[in-house]
């Protein structure tokens, strides 16, 4: 039917980019070439090869940099490797860098008083204002199928507990002063749990997980780690892990899950697992995060988002279901979607040819459904970043996440593209400002304070990259391992839509403030979010106002159902 039968193509090879393969020239291209050839997996990397095509994002770009300031000490920005992202061409732009000139990031001494990071005093500070909340609690659960070596996983969790510092720490007032105080290494205590068999286990599980995430944790109390392990049968468990936020982000989540299954897979083996000593812990990035900033960095990145933002800080209007309480109590929950196999390649082909991530194509499109539902033009949503832009971070546990602000200036006559082009530009800079915390920008800018919303921004978008490994975790013997899903029941802000890349395609979720939204409001919204989606890949030049927002159903019912004709009298 001269329709092409896009199922029957081969999996594209990545290696048919580099057909033309020309050698890396010169010592710096050679050292450029073996760091992305680690970081993206690839067999070999030629001059003329780009790091996006090849499957490089942001969240690899910002470790590539890393790694090029650490190990070769340039001062060079994310947007260098954006703007620059064929090998010759970035390796050239390092000739005209300086080299670094900041304070060395070592460990300090231990018998001084430890000092908090601003992050931490944040979170001391909405802890104190409510230790009822669990809303930053970080719970995780883990599905373990199979014989169940509970000594071995014990000492596991000791020898975790003994290797990381921020999971035997806890916090206490010292005068007008809140300090860190790391406790000796001890026996991490494991709650057991035997849920007694019923029809419906899933409902059972999810029960059980959601209130051992939601129990409290005392700060000044130690550890602000917590273990859990329900029986369900002799080979059927559910581990459950709980943290406090003051301690840990989901990047440390990632590392403690992938250390412990390392740990517990020797131990059952009888072999010796031999990690790579830690050179730091967080304890000194935090006293090393307030000499750098305090140096003049603070001053510098403040004038950046002074003016970026501006004088007023406008909130987000969006039509809610009830008005916003006095106080939000962070109730919440969440939808799920999962976008279909065409509109995944339409939106990932769509990014390549407009030069830039699927991150920014998303986050420009959640913008402009959040301008076509409230009418403003100043749309400001948050975004969280590692913040490990240094290599002595990448394997600590620790609370390093910061949230940036991301403004947009939207305008229903404008073109797509020309709002992705904007999206881009703000991303790239925001970036090179990310290591202001967000609590010294909210204490420059001193919003109105509302305990019904947050300060800045009312909504965050997040995007999930998927990593060269896939994201499943690492196999056991005897034991399968697997990711446990569970409905949220808090919510930080009125929405948090998060965007994951999988193999099989994108899928997202949209949490919400119950306070203020009906699922049945949010479920439509997903829906006029992939409308919007399908209207930018087929027509990304068409402006915001003329996108399409509703499906046929809804056509239907605006111009048929709820406008009937006049009916003569």
């Amino acid at each position: 039917n001269g329709k092409l039968d896009r199922r029957a193509l081969p999996a594209p090879d990545a290696s048919l980019l580099q057909a033309e393969y020309v050698a890396p020239q010169g010592e710096l291209e050679q050292q450029i070439a073996a760091l992305w050839q680690q970081m993206l997996g690839c067999e070999r990397i030629g001059r003329t090869d780009d790091f996006f095509e090849l499957g490089g994002h942001s969240l690899l770009a910002t470790q590539v940099i890393s790694r090029v300031r650490q190990v070769l000490g340039f001062d060079v920005a994310l947007r260098t490797l954006f703007e620059h992202s064929r090998l010759a061409d970035f390796v050239a732009t390092l000739d005209a860098l300086k080299r670094i000139d900041e304070p060395a990031l070592v460990a300090v001494e231990r018998g001084v008083p430890l000092p908090l990071s601003y992050a931490q005093e944040r979170q001391w500070f909405l802890w104190q204002l409510d230790p009822q909340s669990s809303a930053y609690h970080l719970p995780a659960a883990l599905r373990l199928r199979g014989p169940l070596d509970v000594p071995a996983l014990q000492r596991s969790f000791d020898a975790l507990v003994a290797r990381h510092e921020p999971l035997r720490t806890r916090f206490v007032q010292v005068d007008a002063h809140v300090r860190q105080v790391i406790d000796p290494a001890a026996p991490l205590p494991i709650d057991f749990e035997v849920l007694a068999h019923v029809p419906d286990r899933t409902a059972q599980i999810q029960a059980s997980v959601a209130a051992e995430s939601s129990r409290l944790f005392a700060l000044d109390q130690g550890p602000l780690l917590r273990v859990k392990l329900l029986r369900l049968a002799e080979d059927d468990h559910v581990l459950v892990l709980t943290q406090h936020h003051i301690v840990s982000d989901g990047w440390s989540m990632q590392v403690m899950i992938d250390e412990l299954i390392r740990r517990y897979g020797a131990g059952i083996s009888a072999q010796e697992l031999v990690l790579p000593e830690l050179p730091i812990q967080y304890a000194d990035f935090a006293q090393w995060q307030r000499q750098w900033l305090e140096a003049g960095e603070r001053e510098r990145q403040l004038r950046y988002w002074l003016e970026q933002l501006g004088g007023e800080q406008p909130t987000l209007q969006l039509p809610t279901d009830r008005a916003h309480p006095a106080q939000r109590s962070f109730h919440g929950a969440r939808r799920d979607v999962a976008l279909d196999a065409g509109l995944t390649r339409g939106l990932l082909q769509l990014a390549r040819e407009c030069g830039v991530t699927p991150f920014m194509l998303l986050l420009a499109s959640f913008q402009a459904l959040l301008h076509r539902y409230s009418g403003q033009d100043d749309i400001r949503v948050g975004v969280p970043v590692a913040n490990r832009n240094r290599l002595e971070t990448e394997g600590l546990i620790g609370f390093f996440v910061n949230t940036l602000v991301l403004k947009a200036q939207v305008s229903g006559r404008q073109a797509f593209t020309a709002l992705l082009e904007q999206v881009r530009q703000a991303t790239l800079q925001a970036h090179a400002h990310q290591d202001l915390p967000f609590e010294q920008l909210v204490e420059a800018l001193q919003p109105g304070r509302n305990l019904g919303r947050s300060p800045l921004f009312q909504v965050l978008f997040n995007y999930q990259a998927q990593t060269r490994n896939g994201q499943g975790l690492q196999p056991l013997p005897h034991l399968q391992v697997e990711a446990l899903q569970w409905d949220t029941h808090t919510a930080q802000f009125d929405l948090s839509l998060e965007v994951f890349e999988r193999e099989e395609g994108i899928a997202a979720s949209l949490t919400f403030a119950t306070d203020v939204f009906e699922a049945h409001t949010i479920e439509q919204m997903l829906g006029h979010w992939q409308n919007l989606l399908r209207a930018i890949v087929e027509r990304p030049q068409q402006r915001i106002g003329e996108l399409p927002l509703l499906d046929a159903r809804e056509q239907q019912a605006n111009l048929q159902q709820w406008n009937p004709a006049p009916a003569q009298f």
